[in-house]
């Protein structure tokens, strides 16, 4: 088995052992502690040195593919490919060095696409002992934080009758109070929620007209009552919480292609999704028709949000996020109430297609192309407050997004993990 090769900038030679419950500070899951891409962490830079904040420590040998890491109690978890198998792994957040490695089983591989084989796109979930996360071929599987152990495991495909998507399952689970949320697509299964304990099927929701799986993540948002707001293949849709029972769904930020990858965003009883391909973004309003049902009407649509999976962010009522697909994009803000354009990188083509994550009244923001940015939110202007170029930068493009955890910025870049401190001193 390949070793990990660690560069640690801080020599800090300390075995790790299992570290507790997950701290406030942690990002332990995709999106964050609140599945927005804000950490609720103070105390960071607002302005980074010339060269960039310091690089702790940076690790090797973890194995291919975009996914995402989480960060929860002294821990760091992501999934590879990795000599032919599909892998779970956890690190020391301290410096990096291997906790344990899970092989799932043989790498999931689909045919003809090179982008779609590197490696699982899902960031692991960490629930109190647990966590979980989804294989590209559609297995859902629990594991135990302090060693790897599995626990229980499930198929969107066998067990649901989901079909793999175009570019195989891709996303992160949800776990809300006893639930485990996940998305096979199916002709009787939308969406399912599982046992988080043992994995055993809860409930399993039907939309009309069966949209199959995309990419996105679950959302669990309050609105009369608890719901759960995904993007299928097809459409952006709301189901209750309680029973799986179809509540609404909103079809044109969804495109023709079904590649419909970022998370939705829920604000006081309004949503917004978005995708690319020529699509684009719109908000939608919930309330309740004559007869009593949740209704969403729409209170815009732009194509002025081709988010097509960099995820966006809204603050002090301005979203932010890239504006772009496969042909390339630019980083855009515009008013979350109206879609109004606040400002435009593309009219100077300034920053491009990048993933966001927000911290301390900052946005970071990583570019495709590999460079990472500081930006002070403003609905007037873009403001860079600093950026910087990782070291041994890959080939591929930077798709895993940046994570903020206890003082620190992670990026992933495939084989490679780095940890820059940005504590304030």
């Amino acid at each position: 088995m390949t070793k990990f090769r660690r560069s640690v900038a801080l020599a800090l030679g300390v075995a790790i052992a299992w570290a507790g419950p997950v701290k406030a500070d942690d990002w332990p899951q995709w999106q964050g502690p609140d599945r927005n891409a804000i950490s609720r962490e103070r105390g960071l830079l607002q302005e980074w040195p010339k060269e960039g904040p310091r690089l702790a420590w940076k690790v090797t040998g973890i194995g291919a593919g975009p996914s995402t890491p989480s960060v929860a109690a002294g821990r760091i978890f992501g999934m590879s490919h990795r000599d032919g198998g599909e892998v779970v792994w956890a690190l020391s957040e301290a410096d990096g060095s291997r906790l344990w490695e899970t092989r799932l089983g043989p790498a999931f591989v689909q045919g003809g696409f090179d982008q779609a084989n590197e490696g699982p796109g899902s960031t692991p979930t960490v629930d109190g002992d647990l966590l979980y996360v989804v294989g590209l071929g559609g297995d859902v599987t629990c594991m135990q934080v302090r060693d790897g152990k599995v626990v229980w495991r499930r198929s969107l495909t066998r067990d649901f009758g989901g079909s793999v998507p175009v570019w195989s399952f891709r996303e992160s689970p949800l776990v809300d109070g006893d639930k485990v949320i996940v998305t096979p697509g199916g002709p009787d299964a939308t969406l399912v929620a599982l046992d988080k304990l043992t994995g055993k099927t809860i409930w399993k929701s039907v939309v009309p007209g069966s949209p199959g799986a995309a990419y996105a993540s679950t959302i669990a948002i309050d609105f009369e009552g608890r719901q759960y707001v995904q993007v299928t293949a097809k459409a952006l849709v709301g189901v209750a919480a309680s029973d799986g029972r179809f509540l609404w769904r909103y079809d044109r930020p969804a495109n023709g292609n079904g590649i419909n990858v970022s998370t939705p965003i829920h604000l006081e009883g309004k949503v917004f999704a978005a995708s690319a391909y020529g699509t684009g973004g719109g908000l939608v309003k919930l309330g309740r028709d004559s007869a009593g049902a949740i209704k969403a009407d729409e209170v815009y649509f732009t194509p002025k949000m081709q988010n097509h999976h960099g995820g966006m962010i809204v603050h002090e009522g301005s979203l932010y996020g890239a504006n772009g697909g496969n042909s390339g994009g630019f980083l855009i803000s515009l008013d979350f109430q109206t879609g109004q354009v606040h400002w435009d990188q593309r009219e100077k083509r300034g920053v491009p297609k990048g993933s966001i994550a927000m911290a301390d009244g900052r946005l970071y923001y990583r570019t495709e192309e590999g460079p990472m940015l500081l930006i002070e939110p403003s609905a007037r202007e873009y403001l860079e407050r600093g950026r910087f170029e990782q070291p041994d930068r890959s080939n591929k493009p930077a798709w895993a997004h940046p994570v903020i955890a206890n003082g620190r910025l992670y990026l992933r870049d495939q084989d490679m993990l780095l940890s820059y401190d940005i504590k304030k001193k």
